[in-house]
């Protein structure tokens, strides 16, 4: 596996922030390097924000694939599918995150989505203020956990559970607030 230089990956970090680069600047370190999972990774978020999701989750995937302990990669792959709505598939992409320490953001913010699946909507807001709170990594990923807090606390108030009871008795084709909620929030965000 050949991986990219640091000073390579400076470089195109550096291009992509100031906007002078894209996915061909991508695919052209991935075309000397199609092992480095941080290529994958970074082409993968593009693709989210060009809005082509298959190619998205193949990058991403491959991502995972290539480094399993790339916890920033599988956490935005498992993201990604949750607000595709493949709930169950997040789950499974995110399950080496909960045996991270209880101290690492990434698991606070896995078991928030969690309860939020299960429209358990205080609990969720507890455990992604927390992850907020260890993350000292990456702000833009707080910022969005930010938003969809004030989202979910917004949903919380209209959608008391004996609300949610009752819609849950219209059969299985309707959606679940959360489930309408993540998906807009999944194309309007974007990936970091």
């Amino acid at each position: 596996m050949t991986l990219c230089s640091e000073n390579e990956m400076r470089n195109l970090i550096a291009k992509l922030e100031r906007g002078d680069g894209d996915r061909d600047a991508i695919e052209t370190y991935l075309s000397s390097h199609p092992d480095d999972p941080r290529l994958h990774f970074m082409l993968g978020s593009v693709l989210v924000e060009q809005g082509d999701a298959i190619a998205a989750h193949g990058a991403l995937e491959r991502a995972v694939v290539l480094a399993p302990e790339f916890h920033i990669a599988r956490y935005q792959l498992g993201f990604f599918e949750l607000t595709s709505g493949e709930a169950d598939r997040a789950l499974s992409t995110w399950g080496p995150l909960l045996r991270l320490s209880d101290e690492n953001y990434l698991r606070k913010f896995v078991e928030g989505f969690t309860f939020l699946i299960r429209d358990e909507f205080p609990a969720a807001v507890v455990k992604l203020r927390e992850g907020v709170a260890l993350n000292r990594e990456n702000e833009a990923v707080n910022d969005d956990i930010r938003l969809l807090v004030s989202q979910v606390e917004k949903l919380a108030q209209t959608h008391a559970p004996t609300n949610m009871a009752d819609e849950g008795d219209k059969g299985d084709t309707d959606q679940s607030a959360t489930s309408v909620l993540l998906g807009q929030f999944g194309a309007s965000r974007t990936q970091h």
